[in-house]
């Protein structure tokens, strides 16, 4: 899959929006006149967030990685759920399951699945890098360089004397 590049969302943070999506259709569904689809949809995605390992989980069940695709099947079945026949559905209750859908595809789509050890290993390399690029040059390199500059001066007065004789 295709890296998106730019800043991302921490795990923790798509957790919890995640409880609040399903919060919000539960909570929906006590003023519906038909609350089970919604309800039944909010549940399944609080316990979707429930049990990704993470900071946030409640019961840490599955993987990041797992949960990424978890995700995926959940926001079709949100999408299911709104056009389904089976089950009475009002119109704002669909109209709420579609919003909900593609508010979990822009958190879904910029959120860090990765898992916590390869982050931090990734850190780690980040910071070995700013350092190597931001660091005070050593004393030796200060010296070599400060040799060449030393070496190329006498260089250039050597020259300089030299085509002064040759003018005399």
């Amino acid at each position: 899959m295709v890296a998106i590049e730019g800043a991302q969302r921490p795990f923790w943070m798509h957790q919890i929006v995640e409880y609040l999506i399903g919060l919000v259709l539960i909570a929906a569904s006590f003023q519906a006149p038909k609350p089970m689809v919604p309800a039944v949809m909010g549940m399944l995605i609080m316990l979707n967030a429930a049990i990704a390992k993470g900071p946030a989980s409640a019961f840490p069940l599955v993987g990041r990685t797992v949960h990424r695709w978890l995700d995926v099947l959940v926001m079709l079945l949100l999408v299911v759920a709104m056009f389904q026949p089976a089950f009475d559905v009002d119109s704002t209750g669909r109209l709420l399951l579609g919003a909900m859908a593609f508010g979990m595809f822009f958190i879904w789509l910029n959120s860090d699945f990765s898992e916590k050890t390869e982050r931090r290993q990734d850190k780690q390399q980040q910071k070995a890098e700013r350092r190597a690029r931001l660091a005070r040059p050593g004393s030796e390199e200060i010296g070599k360089k400060a040799g060449r500059f030393v070496g190329g001066g006498v260089n250039a007065a050597k020259r300089f004397q030299g085509k002064m004789k040759g003018r005399q």
